[in-house]
Formats: structure tokens, sequence, C-alpha cells
């Protein structure tokens, strides 16, 4: 079976322009699944839910799988109401990344369980696909043995995604760390993340980036990049292997990880072909049971 490569929702706070333009280039690359949505800042408003869906039309026709991603930390009434509206609508699949969202979307078909429902245990897994979860996104720290390990206590088949590439996300806060960082509130907060394309970096005292800001958000300084780990990937318990996009060359790493899936390419070949287009160095300590920041080779 050939693996399948998704398309996250997109982490950062760009331009209408910016991002409109992002997707439609995305219309013809070899990703099969592409997540929609604001799942960070209910405040970022250059796109609303009906222009994601618009986006997602689009690309359906192109012959992408489009899901919409529900928003990770709830916090007004009005983010309620677009969840409840995300859960009402019919036409795409939804990702659900709270169980508030879990718990609208009960008993409908095919929605997925996205990876900050931090499931680490086949009870939890169970109940959510009794509730009609029909993907599980395995949570961004979990290692390749301890998912191999889930998944055979579930013991039924289930599509299952992991995180490929990309900054991690590390935590949520009720806080806006971005503005935080300005010295501007949370309400009145100028949208200063819309001027940091892939995050803002923080560094430690010594000037060693330590975590990246985004809004709400706290990432991981370098980015977790599993092209290198791809033949175990494959011949192991993932179906789907998930790209988060970035400000630039998310195509060019998108190509990558199809050529080595394909066995046109290298993993090791395509894992150093990758390192120019990455906003920071490499990690992938959590997939083998490690510290996260660690670039660990079999």
């Amino acid at each position: 079976m050939t693996i399948k490569l998704s398309l996250g929702p997109l982490q950062y706070y760009w331009t209408r322009e910016a991002t409109l333009d992002f997707y439609r280039s995305m219309a013809d690359a070899p990703v099969d699944i592409v997540y929609l949505g604001e799942t960070v800042c209910s405040r970022r408003h250059e796109l609303r839910l009906p222009d994601w869906l618009d986006i997602g039309e689009q690309l359906a026709e192109a012959g992408k799988e489009v899901v919409i991603s529900s928003q990770t930390l709830i916090e007004s009434e009005s983010d309620l109401k677009t969840l409840r509206k995300i859960a009402q609508q019919a036409r795409f699949k939804v990702e659900a990344n709270d169980m508030g969202a879990a718990r609208l979307l009960a008993e409908t078909e095919g929605w997925i369980a996205g990876p900050s429902l931090n499931i680490f245990n086949a009870h939890t897994l169970s109940v959510l696909v009794e509730l009609g979860a029909r993907r599980f996104v395995a949570p961004h720290e979990m290692s390749g043995e301890t998912l191999a390990g889930l998944l055979s206590a579930h013991g039924e088949p289930l599509e299952t995604e992991a995180f490929a590439y990309g900054r991690l996300p590390l935590a949520y806060s009720a806080r806006c760390f971005t503005a935080r960082h300005f010295n501007l509130q949370k309400d009145d907060c100028g949208f200063r993340c819309i001027d940091f394309a892939d995050g803002l970096t923080l560094n430690t005292r010594e000037g060693q980036p330590f975590l990246t800001i985004n809004g709400i958000q706290t990432q991981s300084a370098r980015v977790h990049n599993l092209l290198g780990d791809l033949p175990a990937l494959i011949d192991g318990p993932v179906d789907v292997l998930r790209i988060s996009p970035q400000a630039s060359g998310t195509a060019e790493v998108v190509d990558l990880f199809r050529a080595v899936a394909d066995g046109h390419r290298t993993p090791r070949d395509a894992f150093e072909a990758s390192r120019a287009l990455m906003p920071a160095e490499a990690c992938n300590g959590f997939w083998h049971g490690r510290a996260g920041v660690e670039e660990y080779v079999a």
C-alpha cells in the first residue's frame, strides 16, 4: 500500500493573499489530504469559515481529500458557534482537536481524532472509534514504538496518521505570547503574529534557539523531520504522513517525501536535501523515544 501524504492545517497567521496563493499552489502538489481551518487563534480574521470552505471546494475539485480542522483551545461563545458550524457542515470531514468537538461529532461518520486530543491508551482510542472516529492522528510526542503498541492493543484496523514534518506544537495557553513579547494585551494585540510567517524564535540567554512563539501556541524551535525515517514508517503502523505548511519550501518538501515514498530517492539523500528548505535545524527525537530536540540517526 502506498503511504498517503497530508498537508496539516496552517499553524501561522498569513495574509489573505499569501494564504490563498499557497493553497492554489497546493492543488497540483502530490498530497492526498489537505486539512484547512484556524486551529490556533480565533482572533485571526484574514479568513473565516466560509473562506476555508471555498478553498476546500477548489482543492476537492483538484482531487484532494479535504478536512476542516477545529480550533484546539475553545475560549468563548463565538468560538463555540464556529465549532458548531464546522460540525454541522456536511460537505467535508472534520478533524476534532478538542473533546467538545469530538462530542459534537459523535456518531457522525468519518471524523478524524486530531493530535491535540492526546490519545495515549487503547481504551480512549476505542471510545473515540465507537463515537465515529475513522482516522487517528498520533500525539506529536509519541514514539513509533509506543504508537505500534497502542494500535496493537486497540486490535482493530484504523487509519493512522503521524506528524512527519514541521515545527512541533508543544502547548497552548489562554495567554498570547506574541502579544506579551511586544508588551501588548491579548485583546489589543495588533495581530502582530502576522509579521512572523514561521513564528517568532525564542532564544536562551546563551543565544541558542529554544522555542518558537506563535500567538497562544508554543512550538519547538527545531523542525521535526522524519524524512530519514521513512522506511520504518512505511513498513510500520502509519498510513498517512502529515507535513505542516511553512512560509517557503513546502512544495519542495512534499516532493521529497513523495519521491522517497515512491522509491525514487533514498531517505538520507532526501533528508540532506531538505536541510536547505527548513527554517531551522532538524530534530526527530520524539519518534525514537528520546528528547524531542535530538536529531537521532538509528
